[in-house]
């Protein structure tokens, strides 16, 4: 892994090749589903990507499921970068983010649900976000038998500040 200085930065929509290349890379590990590129050029503003000596890292999706829910979506880390806190960094400014934007719980989707509890996650039945039922779930082919777990963390100051996330805010990372 490099040492070089990770910064964390929105997206442009002229790096959807990058993004669909490195969430392509995660999927084929079987951590992520699918994206199209369409989509990704479309909803680029709304990712976070990490950037090590112009190279993106990671990325993922701050999406907006309802006026209260939001998702971390499309988190991946390209392997080079894995085990630097690149994906934690990413979800702390997507938390930042989200509690901005008055979204008042940030949820995620996940084959691996250890790696969001100690960001303060919780797991919680799929039916406590039927946002992300209704708007995903039912259009997938994997409806019903993803394997996933839902992961729901409040957003609210108080809850951040007693776990220590969030605060102060990170800008950019030391690998």
């Amino acid at each position: 892994m490099s040492t070089a200085r990770i910064t964390l930065r929105t997206a442009e929509s002229s790096e959807a090749k990058k993004l669909y290349a490195l969430i392509q890379a995660n999927l084929e590990e079987g951590h992520l589903l699918p994206r199209t590129l369409g989509e990704l050029t479309v909803r680029a503003n709304r990712f976070v990507v990490a950037v090590r000596a112009r190279k993106i890292v990671g990325c993922a999706e701050l999406a907006p499921l309802s006026p209260h829910v939001a998702e971390v979506r499309s988190l991946a880390v390209d392997a080079s970068a894995r085990g630097g806190h690149v994906g934690v960094a990413i979800v702390d400014e997507l938390r930042r983010r989200a509690r901005r934007e008055s979204f008042e719980k940030l949820c995620a989707f996940t084959h691996v649900p250890g790696y969001f509890t100690h960001m303060g996650f919780s797991i919680v039945p799929h039916t406590w976000l039927p946002e992300k039922i209704f708007t995903d779930c039912v259009k997938c082919d994997l409806f019903k038998r993803c394997g996933q777990y839902a992961m729901v963390v409040p957003l609210d100051s108080a809850f951040d500040a007693v776990h220590g996330y969030g605060v102060p805010a990170v800008a950019a990372l030391s690998a």
